[in-house]
């Protein structure tokens, strides 16, 4: 007899994340065992401190709050589709939090004993609920709440140092061409032209029982070993060399070294005896390795025109692309494509350099600034620049000051033309606001740092993150130790740099709605940029300055520094890292999507595990904030 009701609840939860990831058969018997409460306006689900519930709780209709009683601090508001209640299926502890309904509410309470097999057995399922419940604790992948649920989380260590080609696999081919032992030479040479292919597979009795390649064409056939009318079987490799379909690159490539051959057939299991799924030959493997970091490495350093830098730039971007969808670790795909950034810039500028009149007057350097000096513009973004060139006596000044005005121009012209837009605020070395001396550099900073009104901020916040892309390593750390002592001086230019940090306030608005664009070219679009990545590296940059931390210029990196100075704010840090990196994973994900700069998100096409993934880092923004605001007094400074 149908269950019309649990038919319902299937569903329903068939839609939202994690029931979205289950086996329809284990849904459907899943729905059966769920319960249904009605809960009215005002009801408490369960309260803080009470005895774990054997279900947890997804909201169908209404809204539930999650509230910390003693502060009356509300940590979040979950409405349809959303999870919560999950700690007695994490951790064997009463509730550390108190659920009551905004409004009347229906929820659906899902049986733990039935639904925690499901969850150990669905990695995706898993790992979710890890998320899920750990981000009311900040941090989802923090030491405390790492595999309370499985033995560990999908998340691969960052600082792995396995080489990429062993975490990368290839892209093989599935137009399988075939025949029969019986087929003769000239057939098959036929079929492999018609398909466009450089290899058949030979079968007897449709067993696997061989291949030829072109190679065995030239070998055999044009050396007239064997007549075109000669059976297939006189001429195929017997036995075929088989291998599993999940094959990294190193692992491909160490194969056909190993067997001397050019391709591999790919099978559903690696045997001969298992259904084959794929063939991979060996342009495939180079194809996958002219697109790692060593080999564009190599070809960005050759590249003598910015044209032949572009179709490099675009081979990075494929990289980029390929190591989000094989969730490659990101700050390991932080680090690789700023590198590749990085050796695009220097190329440029060695371009440039060729196409002046003579060698610099004197030792100079290139800095690289924002997004850029931080190492975190994976996308085509704008630039922003400057450079700083060694002092010289005032009558060499303006022609020290026209050499290096003209090498900005080219480079930033060259930058442009490999997929760098102009800066919009013209930070530019090309602007002589953004190219000193060292001697005027350190004026400008003094100037700034005594000075901390809203423009001597934000230009000091956009300088403050820069990295020395090309020049003279000396001239930069001469400037860097100026900063610092400035800074250490004039302690209260932090506090004008912690408002700074806070003029963006937590995402989210009344009832989990998101903060958006009121007006302009982007009304109703959710400005990542500005109002969840922003606050995170302005909350960094200003901390690690008060700790006078040199060369740490990542706000990943910066947390984690961070997390290592104050243990007492271990966990806070930390989740910061991880927002840190998971809304930088966001942005590139959007811009590779919508092939901008993945800054303005339409809400509407965005999934529901999307929004409650970009949600959850909210709160560390606003936690962050919060210290912030104690620690530089900036309520005395505002009042």
């Amino acid at each position: 007899m149908q269950n019309i009701i649990s038919e319902r609840v299937a569903d329903f939860l068939r839609h939202y994340p994690p029931f979205e990831d289950l086996l329809a058969l284990d849904l459907n018997e899943l729905s059966y065992e769920v319960t249904i409460l009605y809960k009215e306006k005002n009801s408490i689900v369960f309260r803080e401190g009470e005895v774990p519930h054997e279900c947890f709780y997804v909201v169908h209709k209404g809204a539930v709050s999650l509230t910390k009683t003693k502060s009356n601090n509300i940590i979040d508001i979950c409405d349809e589709g959303d999870i919560f209640g999950l700690r007695p299926l994490m951790a064997n502890e009463n509730y550390r939090l108190e659920a009551r309904t905004n409004e009347e509410s229906i929820l659906y309470g899902i049986p733990i004993a039935y639904f925690k097999p499901l969850a150990q057995e669905n990695r995706q399922v898993g790992t979710f609920l890890i998320e899920s419940f750990a981000s009311n604790t900040r941090n989802p992948y923090s030491e405390s709440h790492r595999g309370k649920l499985l033995e560990n989380s999908t998340e691969p260590n960052s600082e792995n140092n396995t080489k990429l080609l062993d975490l990368q696999s290839v892209n093989y081919s599935i137009a399988i061409v075939s025949c029969t032992i019986a087929t003769s030479i000239k057939e098959a040479g036929l079929l492999m032209t018609k398909n466009n292919v450089g290899s058949i597979l030979v079968y007897s009795d449709e067993k696997l029982t061989g291949i030829i390649t072109d190679k065995d064409f030239r070998n055999h056939v044009i050396s007239g070993d064997f007549p075109v009318s000669a059976q297939v079987e006189e001429i195929m490799t017997s036995p075929v060399i088989t291998y599993p379909s999940k094959m990294t690159i190193t692992q491909a490539h160490m194969a056909m070294m190993k067997n001397d051959i050019g391709h591999l057939v790919l099978t559903q299991d690696g045997t001969p005896n298992s259904k084959v799924v794929g063939v991979l030959s060996k342009h495939d493997v180079m194809v996958a390795m002219g697109d790692n970091p060593m080999v564009l490495m190599k070809a960005i350093k050759r590249c003598k025109t910015s044209k032949q830098l572009k179709r490099i730039r675009n081979s990075v971007m494929q990289l980029l692309r390929g190591y989000l969808e094989q969730n490659i670790p990101m700050q390991l795909t932080t680090k690789i494509i700023s590198e590749l950034n990085d050796a695009s810039i220097k190329q440029i500028i060695k371009v440039s350099l060729s196409k002046m009149d003579g060698p610099p007057p004197v030792k100079f350097a290139w800095l690289a600034m924002g997004s850029q000096g931080r190492g975190e513009q994976l996308l085509h973004t704008d630039q922003d620049n400057a450079i700083i060139f060694e002092d010289v006596a005032e009558k060499e000044m303006d022609n020290a000051k026209t050499y290096f005005q003209k090498l900005a121009d080219l480079v930033t012209i060259g930058l442009n033309d490999i997929g760098y837009e102009f800066c919009p605020a013209d930070m530019m070395a090309s602007n002589p606001r953004w190219c000193h001396s060292l001697s005027e550099w350190k004026n400008v900073v003094a100037h700034w740092v005594n000075n901390p009104g809203p423009d001597e901020v934000l230009l000091s916040s956009i300088f403050f993150d820069y990295n020395r892309s090309y020049g003279d390593k000396n001239l930069v750390e001469s400037l860097s130790k100026y900063i610092f002592e400035q800074v250490k001086t004039h302690r209260l230019f932090l506090a004008h740099l912690a408002i700074g940090a806070l003029k963006n306030p937590s995402p989210t608005g009344f009832f989990r709605s998101f903060l958006v664009e009121q007006d302009g070219a982007h009304k109703d679009f959710f400005d990542l940029k500005q109002r969840a990545i922003m606050p995170l590296v302005d909350a960094a940059r200003v901390l690690i300055l008060s700790y006078s931390i040199d060369a740490i210029n990542n706000t990943a990196e910066r947390y984690q520094k961070l997390a290592e100075l104050e243990p007492q704010n271990e966990e806070l840090f930390l989740s910061c890292c991880y927002a840190s990196k998971a809304l930088l994973k966001f942005r590139t994900k959007q811009g590779l999507l919508h092939n901008d700069s993945g800054r303005f998100i339409a809400l509407d096409q965005l999934t529901k595990e999307e929004k409650i993934k970009l949600k959850r880092t909210f709160k560390t923004i606003k936690e962050i904030q919060e210290l912030i605001a104690v620690r530089f007094q900036t309520s005395t400074i505002l009042a």
